[in-house]
């Protein structure tokens, strides 16, 4: 892997999210062989919950700050705290300082805490300073640029880099690839016509593209896409971009039967 440092290994805690414990843990592994490949230490603290982002949007607060607090305790002690999600990445560094305004200690440690977390691919690229992986996915693919990734952490040409050193790969991009899909986490629960009708958009972009295989950074929006491709008829192949980067993409898409 190009651009890593000859400094001291970095200790990295792995915040796994829930999507990628409960559907899709390869893109925790995944996760796990490009930091390691990067020359980090990888841990993953077995008393790490859910980043509490569905109780923050729902509005409840009082939940939020309990669920924070125990996952601020787990991440204590590690230099980074990584995430294969920007929208998980986005909660832990951008909103959990401000829910403490009211407790100066709690704020404190909330606020080193979020200075410590990162998105996978930003810290890669950004931190790291990785510019290439020793990976190969033989295919066309094309990009969706996860709203939270993109609009709160700035994550956008990180994975377009990374992408352009896997070997076999091709690149072409939608022609709106920043548009949300439309899945929000709580909104496609509330409003499911207006995400039905957001995701249709999407697919039939994706689809345009030209490309067999879809790549994001969220598996929220990579799962929504996914089932919206396949009761459309559409043989996309949709990935979590860690998997290709990491050399896993001979696994099933999303939304396929295991092999």
């Amino acid at each position: 892997m190009a651009g890593v440092s000859s400094s001291p290994p970095r200790r990295v805690a792995l915040f796994v999210t829930c999507l990628v414990d409960l559907f899709r843990p390869s893109v925790g592994f995944a996760a796990v062989k490009l930091l390691e490949d990067a020359g980090c230490i990888v841990e993953v603290p077995p008393l790490q919950v859910c980043c509490g982002q569905p109780a923050y949007n729902s509005g409840d607060r009082a939940s939020t700050k309990a669920i924070a607090a125990q996952v601020i305790a787990a991440f204590e002690g590690y230099e980074y705290v990584v995430a294969p999600s920007g929208s998980c990445a986005g909660m832990l560094s951008h909103h959990y300082p401000g829910l403490f305004d009211d407790d100066p200690k709690m704020k404190a440690r909330a606020e080193t805490f979020a200075g410590r977390c990162h998105e996978l691919m930003a810290f890669l690229v950004d931190v790291l300073g990785v510019t290439r992986v020793a990976a190969r996915y033989d295919g066309t693919v094309t990009y969706h640029d996860s709203c939270s990734g993109l609009r709160e952490l700035g994550v956008k040409q990180q994975p377009r880099t990374l992408l352009g050193s896997v070997e076999g790969l091709r690149l072409r991009e939608m022609r709106t690839p920043e548009v949300c899909c439309g899945f929000g986490g709580t909104f496609c629960v509330k409003y499911p016509e207006i995400s039905n009708a957001m995701v249709g958009e999407k697919t039939g972009d994706v689809a345009a593209s030209g490309a067999g295989t879809l790549l994001a950074g969220d598996l929220g929006c990579l799962m929504n896409m996914a089932g919206k491709l396949q009761r459309e008829g559409r043989p996309i192949k949709v990935r979590h971009v860690a998997e290709v980067l990491a050399g896993m993409g001979d696994r099933h898409a999303i939304g396929e039967g295991e092999r």
